[in-house]
């Protein structure tokens, strides 16, 4: 059984919701040409503007693309160049299909194509590793969007005011529009120095909170971290009845005292990742490396038999050649979970009765063996049949039923 997902991972909280991704590449990038062009359009043609199929293809033209942008991020040139690209080609295609080529004839929808095929080989070009050249594209790109204002603008001057806009020297003869393309200028350059500047900071804390989600994760579990990051509550401390389930190396001390430093930490290392890697695919609360002893939390004893017998089979495998086995005791019953600590150093751990009797039941368990107490076998689905036997176990009056797993 997989992990199942906490509300929201680490990583979607890092990089954003799929909305929060959406509304920002629809208001800061896909649809800025757009709404500039409704606008202009609207102004032109009144009323009646409304009644013409262009405002019904561009608005969905716009919103495809943006949830193509926004749902998968191209990490490719190319792709990212063609995604900037279909807007502009949808409402392209299907203005022709009502206006045949004389939807060219119009200097905004060229515009459009223009625009939209200039930003999209700025922001490809981005698409590398940080550094100067990617902070003089981004530059660029912002420039060139805050330009579309103005190029709007010299398209409504032409249908407004034709007699101005016979040439460049004619139009720019007029003060309000030397006026209005300086400023246009200047704010885009400020503008654009202003995104660099919140880019550069907005690495920096996502390289930051990755940081802090690693180190977390050692000290948390992944799951758990996530289930704390969406409930904060969840990790006051409170009674649960958990099943727990501990693993040790049978003869690890003495084969550890014939072996170097390096050897050890080697074996150590390969045991953890194999046991990381098998316990990754269950429900599971927690789990501890404390030398060659693992603890692990689990919500089912169910989850914790399947688990067992899977880490038995591919821990032996590991482990054979080196003359060693892993002896695993489980037993399930109430304890207490949550953070311990004092004001400036805390961690989450589990306490009780039940926490001491599987560490005890895995200290009678040989190499190759799982033995579970009688509550942990009562909790299973299918009860299982094994070997039975009366134990005594440190801290019990009375002898312990435990059942060797097959």
């Amino acid at each position: 059984m997989k992990t199942a997902l906490p509300e929201y991972t680490i990583e979607q909280r890092i990089s954003g919701s799929f909305l929060s991704r959406f509304l920002q590449e629809l208001f800061r990038n896909t649809g800025y040409f757009p709404i500039a062009l409704i606008i202009l359009e609207f102004l032109i043609e009144g009323m009646d503007f409304f009644l013409k199929p262009d405002l019904y293809l561009l608005i969905p033209a716009t919103l495809v693309q943006t949830y193509v942008l926004a749902r998968r991020p191209s990490k490719f040139a190319l792709g990212h160049l063609l995604g900037s690209l279909v807007a502009p080609a949808l409402y392209t295609i299907g203005e022709m299909a009502f206006e045949g080529w004389k939807f060219f004839q119009s200097p905004y929808h060229v515009m459009y194509l223009v625009f939209a095929f200039v930003i999209g080989l700025l922001q490809a070009g981005q698409l590398r590793p940080k550094d100067l050249l990617s902070d003089i594209l981004l530059l660029l790109e912002n420039l060139v969007r805050a330009e579309i204002l103005f190029a709007l603008y010299i398209a409504f001057e032409v249908y407004a005011n034709p007699l101005q806009t016979v040439s460049l020297t004619e139009f720019f003869a007029d003060g309000a529009h030397q006026f209005l393309a300086l400023a246009v200028l200047l704010l885009g350059i400020s503008a654009a120095l202003a995104n660099v500047s919140t880019q550069h900071y907005s690495q920096l804390l996502k390289q930051t909170a990755g940081q802090l989600k690693v180190y977390s994760e050692w000290l948390l579990g992944r799951n758990l971290l996530g289930r704390a990051i969406n409930d904060p509550n969840s990790m006051r401390l409170s009674r649960q009845k958990r099943t727990m389930m501990f693993v040790d190396i049978r003869g690890f001390t003495s084969w550890s005292e014939r072996r170097t430093p390096e050897e050890v930490a080697s074996l150590l290392n390969r045991y953890y990742l194999t046991v990381e890697g098998l316990l990754d695919n269950y429900q599971i609360i927690k789990y501890k490396f404390t030398a060659d002893e693992v603890m692990v939390v689990f919500i089912e004893a169910d989850e914790a038999v399947r688990a067992a017998r899977e880490l038995q089979e591919t821990l032996g495998r590991v482990l054979f050649k080196k003359e060693l086995g892993v002896g695993i005791g489980v037993h399930t019953g109430l304890l207490v979970e949550g953070l311990l600590g004092g004001q400036n150093v805390r961690f989450y751990d589990v306490i009780g009765d039940t926490v001491n009797t599987a560490e005890r039941i895995e200290k009678f368990a040989g190499a190759g063996e799982i033995w579970i107490s009688e509550d942990t076998r009562l909790n299973l689905s299918n009860k299982i049949a094994g070997e039975q036997r009366q134990v005594t176990v440190k801290g019990k009056d009375q002898p312990m039923k435990v059942y060797l797993v097959l």
